[in-house]
């Protein structure tokens, strides 16, 4: 945890936010931690299996499955989209939350629409990480929130690879597992599939304010 990402004591407000800072609406609620959660004002570092080794030259984000058409952007190719800023909350299944994060990145919606749109089908999402095949799935409906992004910044800066930079895939609504460090891609799907985690007892959707950490 770097110390330049520790939060003062006061908790981020989305008051006085630029108007083109999209703020995730659970940014907005009166009550900002969902049960079983506890506020921290570092940024802890958890993974799989620690961080993989990323050269931006051969980098790569990929969608595919029930879209219009496959597509695969370069680094060069991702930095020209359009940027989007979201200012959201970060809950860890671990029992902790961060709250006030301002990421940077392209808007997941944007990228979808780019391959063409998602086919009628389309249910359901699978994210894949450069992280020796890790996954993740997650329901359409909040990979293509208005809150959801590939970011590539975050609170001013570039993303950290220990926090999975150079790109991460940030759904603030559902734990952050969902939200896959080192992203090389995703897949739309009609029918739901397990990730590494969902397949090892987590949870199949993890929404924070529900508690469902696990499948059970």
């Amino acid at each position: 945890m770097a110390d330049s990402k520790l939060q003062g004591e006061s908790i981020p407000l989305p008051e006085g936010l630029p108007h083109d800072v999209i703020v995730s609406p659970d940014a907005r609620r009166a009550e900002r931690v969902p049960p079983g959660q506890s506020r921290t004002r570092k940024w802890p570092v958890l993974d799989a299996s620690g961080p993989p080794s990323i050269d931006l030259k051969t980098w790569r984000f990929r969608i595919a499955g029930l879209v219009g058409k496959e597509v695969l952007w370069t680094w060069e190719e991702f930095q020209t989209l359009p940027r989007v800023r979201v200012f959201a909350d970060f809950h860890c299944v671990t029992r902790w939350s961060r709250l006030g994060n301002l990421w940077e990145g392209v808007s997941t919606g944007e990228l979808v629409r780019r391959a063409g749109g998602a086919a009628a089908s389309a249910r359901y999402v699978l994210a894949y990480g450069y992280d020796r095949g890790w996954t993740t799935n997650l329901p359409l409906e909040d990979f293509l929130a208005e809150d959801a992004l590939i970011a590539i910044c975050h609170d001013g800066g570039s993303i950290p690879v220990e926090h999975g930079g150079p790109a991460r895939l940030i759904v603030p609504r559902l734990y952050a597992w969902k939200s896959a460090k080192w992203v090389a891609g995703v897949e739309l799907m009609a029918v739901d599939r397990p990730g590494f985690w969902e397949a090892n007892g987590y949870h199949m959707r993890g929404n924070p304010w529900h508690e469902e950490r696990y499948g059970w």
